[in-house]
């Protein structure tokens, strides 16, 4: 049974707008930046103070060898530093900053990799980190004081102004921006000392205060721009991961390559192999027979063609792991089809997939095999009345090409499937991690058990 889903049928959540003004979000984002910004002096200090005593302690030292390990103490301190850093930017609500590769290459023995920190750089950049932040920070926290300062002083000075004496002073500061703007006018004495402060002031803290959200998100914004040029990762080391887990996909592709020629190797041998041979036997032995007494030929022969007839069942049965012709002329639907077809729970198959859209021959010829094996498993194994397979594409993002294949095997069996080394599902990780992809296991006990192979290709029209 196939069903096939169109655009139409799927309810599509509109994509998350900001809400409010871009004022509005700021003044949102100022608690937690003040939460940064505050205690960056405390932390700036400790951090510079840290990491110039080691270093120069361990310059200092290093001709009697107690510098080395001083020097390597300053470089994990300083990625420590650093890495808090990246913690706080982000609880103040900025985007995470990716983790560098902070491993050292391997050597000989322990004193080369200790070594190695001095030959990676990101180690070198922390405590260059660590310096430059101090100056930023005491920069940063100076100003933050200064304006949460005047913001709150301002708009209270009004209400204890009346609390501190006049005594004996000759000038106000609203005095010195009235004569500033009108020379000569004795404004102040017209208007009063201590209610033009109060003006003045009270207009300051109103100001401070309208612009705390652009201060405080622009000098955190600062700190994130540091972090990121200092801390964040280098364009080599995303290449760098990629070929090690390119290198990991190919180990996985061969280990379950050879799996399988293994379990194929054993299921011939145990199984149409002896029977071939069982085969052959009966066969000589009836021709020893035909002459003397052919009712035992006959008899000898009737059990040859039942051999001859299990032994095919079985290369059928095996050849299941190989691509079927029909999933090279029809794809990969119909081809699900007929294995749902001809598997012994009721199987019923979904596809989402678009019309005329064909993966590539290899991605095809994975999902198949992980179905197949997954029926086969449900079959020995599940104790199941029914299975569901859904197939479908999905892309990066709305409305781009499609460039996963997705592939879901759910029985209604009695759960507890595990994926153990030399097991099936181990070898159908194995096969799936080859290509790029990732499967998941979902068995809990008393069921369902849901196999979910996500293959990533790249779209190609029939």
């Amino acid at each position: 049974m196939t069903m096939t889903m169109t655009e139409s049928d799927e309810i599509v959540a509109p994509p998350d707008r900001p809400r409010g003004t871009l004022y509005g979000r700021l003044w949102r984002g100022v608690p937690r930046e003040l939460g940064f910004l505050l205690p960056t002096l405390p932390i700036v200090i400790a951090g510079f103070v840290t990491l110039v005593t080691l270093f120069s302690t361990g310059v200092g030292t290093l001709i009697i060898m107690v510098g080395f390990f001083l020097l390597v103490a300053t470089m994990w301190v300083a990625r420590a530093f650093g890495a808090l850093e990246v913690r706080r930017l982000a609880a103040a609500g900025f985007p995470a900053i990716a983790s560098p590769e902070w491993r050292v290459a391997a050597g000989a023995g322990w004193f080369a990799r200790l070594f190695g920190v001095f030959r990676n750089g990101h180690y070198w950049l922390a405590l260059l980190h660590g310096l430059i932040n101090f100056v930023v920070g005491v920069a940063t926290w100076t100003i933050t004081i200064v304006w949460a300062a005047t913001a709150l002083g301002g708009l209270t000075y009004w209400f204890y102004s009346r609390w501190i004496p006049d005594g004996d002073r000759e000038w106000s500061l609203f005095s010195v921006i009235a004569d500033f703007f009108v020379p000569g006018a004795d404004t102040a004495s017209a208007v009063g000392q201590r209610l033009g402060d109060n003006i003045v002031l009270f207009v300051a803290g109103v100001i401070a205060l309208a612009t705390l959200p652009f201060v405080t998100h622009g000098l955190v914004s600062i700190h994130q721009a540091i972090a990121r040029g200092l801390l964040g990762p280098f364009r080599s080391d995303a290449l760098r991961r990629e070929v090690l887990e390119l290198s990991a996909s190919r180990g996985d592709a061969v280990a379950a390559e050879g799996h399988s020629l293994r379990r194929l190797e054993r299921d011939i041998h145990d199984g149409p192999q002896q029977r071939l041979v069982r085969l052959q036997m009966d066969l000589a032995a009836a021709g020893r027979q035909l002459d003397g007494d052919p009712d035992q030929a006959r008899r000898l022969i009737d059990e040859a063609m039942t051999q001859s007839r299990e032994a095919l069942d079985e290369l059928r049965a095996l050849s299941r792991g190989f691509a079927p012709p029909i999933l090279l002329d029809r794809g990969l639907v119909t081809a699900l089809e007929s294995a749902a077809v001809r598997s012994a729970v009721p199987t019923r198959v979904l596809s989402t997939m678009p019309e005329g859209l064909r993966a590539p021959e290899q991605i095809e010829r994975n999902a198949y095999f992980v179905a197949s094996e997954a029926l086969a498993n449900v079959a020995k194994h599940a104790g199941a009345r029914s299975v569901e397979v859904r197939v479908g594409v999905r892309g990066p993002d709305a409305g781009g090409d499609p460039s996963w294949l997705d592939l879901t095997v759910t029985d209604d069996g009695h759960g507890g499937a595990t994926a153990r080394e030399g097991h099936g599902l181990e070898g159908l990780a194995q096969r799936v991690r080859g290509v790029g992809g990732v499967l998941e296991v979902t068995s809990p006990a008393g069921g369902p058990t849901v196999i979910a192979a996500h293959l990533p290709f790249t779209p190609a029209p029939a």
